[in-house]
């Protein structure tokens, strides 16, 4: 009921006749790299990688540097992405989807894809889904028009390319596929450079197993990681020549960001932790985004967004106003992407979970930890005794304006904050855990 409620509110809008129109509504085309530490690209402050072409992108756009996802593991995220809300409402929080899962996004949540669909563009989907493995929860089910890709991560087994709905290759050569991704990506361009589109290009690394094309092998002073970089940021300079031979740059948004941080190998800049952490370098990711004439040019923000924001971006920029619906966690960030003065965050806090655990919580200065893994397993910092000083849980508070690392716990001097956070996260947990929906439970067509 409620895909079908959006979709009769997107459609509620004329629809314009595209063709040749100068004034057509802009092209979206969102990359995401999967487990790219935010301190690998030059425009975050990277030196070791080179990342000419998206530092050419920020140079045109803006960079957000307070950008987070919104699961500290891929395929939460990527729900949080394509849906607007945080994982746990549609029951995505609990781990990621493995390739002999059964589950996956469930199909009345409402996409990107589905909303610009129905708003007029022609979608489609290439590289990493991860989503769901089986066809009720296929990129294809869920506003693309067409997927080429893997649908899960390259460390699990089956893994395998479609086009579409059919399996075309196994075992894949994983060497050549950001190249072909690359390709596919271009092509689509090409052949709807008529009328809007939306292109999700997700890329399967630098994701371990690294794999890297004999152009790009070597090439990197950070190793073979370096390498996958350095040839993702050669695909992302391949789709902006691709743009502008066609004169679609200046009228395409694009955005750049990682499904959480960097695990094994990769720099997460100054930020303490790694992957699947509930400290800020399993969040913290940043994002890159250009629409030049509309987005400021070489604007830094450091405002508190989230993933989770890019559904109600892409909605406003797009007259798909879908923004008001009451479970749609996100807010747009056009406000703060166009205007020449200093706009506030859109978000009051961000709530960080491991798995369906709400396990922190953060607004523009503070960061209230309660819950962090130790020895495999998830700590809970209120078993501890009581700190003397104040009625509250041994939970680590930290001043993120002051200390990114999170190092130093301030709580004993900022009782207060505590309290406040405190609360706040008790709040949101009534919130979420009554609009959950909880993949244990739910029962899902074969």
């Amino acid at each position: 009921m409620k895909r079908i409620l959006i979709t009769l509110a997107v459609l509620m809008i004329s629809l314009p006749s595209f063709g040749a129109n100068p004034d057509r509504p802009p092209n979206i085309i969102l990359i995401l790299a999967d487990d790219l530490g935010i301190g690998d690209v030059g425009a975050f402050g990277g030196r070791t990688i080179k990342t000419p072409h998206l530092d050419r992108i920020a140079a045109d756009g803006a960079v957000l540097t307070n950008f987070y996802a919104s699961a500290n593991i891929c395929s939460p995220s990527r729900a949080g992405i394509l849906t607007g809300r945080y994982p746990i409402r549609s029951g995505m929080a609990w781990d990621v989807v493995t390739a002999e899962d059964a589950h996956g996004l469930p199909p009345e949540e409402v996409t990107i894809a589905d909303m610009l669909r129905a708003r007029g563009y022609s979608t489609a989907m290439v590289g990493k889904w991860h989503l769901g493995n089986r066809l009720p929860y296929w990129p294809t089910r869920q506003g693309f028009e067409s997927f080429y890709g893997v649908p899960h991560s390259n460390d699990m087994p089956d893994f395998a390319l479609y086009r579409d709905e059919q399996k075309i290759e196994q075992p894949v050569d994983q060497a050549t596929l950001t190249r072909r991704y690359t390709q596919e990506a271009v092509k689509f361009i090409g052949a709807h450079s008529t009328r809007p589109f939306f292109l999700y290009l997700a890329h399967t690394f630098p994701h371990i197993p690294l794999f890297v094309s004999a152009e790009f092998a070597g090439k990197s002073a950070a190793g073979l990681y370096g390498d996958a970089v350095e040839e993702i940021d050669w695909s992302t300079g391949q789709i902006v020549q691709a743009l502008q031979k066609l004169g679609l740059y200046d009228n395409t948004l694009i955005l750049f960001t990682s499904d959480n941080g960097a695990w094994w190998e990769g720099s997460n800049g100054t930020s303490r932790g790694a992957k699947g952490s509930t400290w800020e370098a399993g969040y913290r990711v940043g994002l890159i985004a250009s629409l030049p004439g509309r987005i400021r040019s070489g604007m830094t923000s450091d405002v508190l967004s989230a993933n989770i924001d890019l559904l109600p971006t892409i909605a406003d920029l797009t007259g798909s106003r879908v923004s008001g619906d009451p479970e749609i966690d996100g807010r747009s960030l056009l406000p703060l992407l166009t205007s020449e003065s200093a706009v506030q965050s859109p978000h009051d806090y961000f709530y960080y979970f491991n798995n369906e655990e709400l396990a922190g919580i953060r607004d523009s200065r503070w960061k209230l930890v309660t819950r962090a893994y130790y020895r495999g397993h998830l700590g809970a910092m209120d078993k501890f005794d009581q700190l003397p000083e104040f009625s509250s849980p041994y939970w680590l508070l930290f001043d993120l304006s002051t200390d990114q690392p999170e190092h130093y716990s301030m709580a004993r001097e900022h009782p207060d904050v505590v309290r406040r956070l405190a609360r706040e996260m008790a709040r949101a947990e009534k919130l979420f855990r009554a609009t959950a929906v909880h993949e244990r439970q739910r029962t899902y067509p074969p």
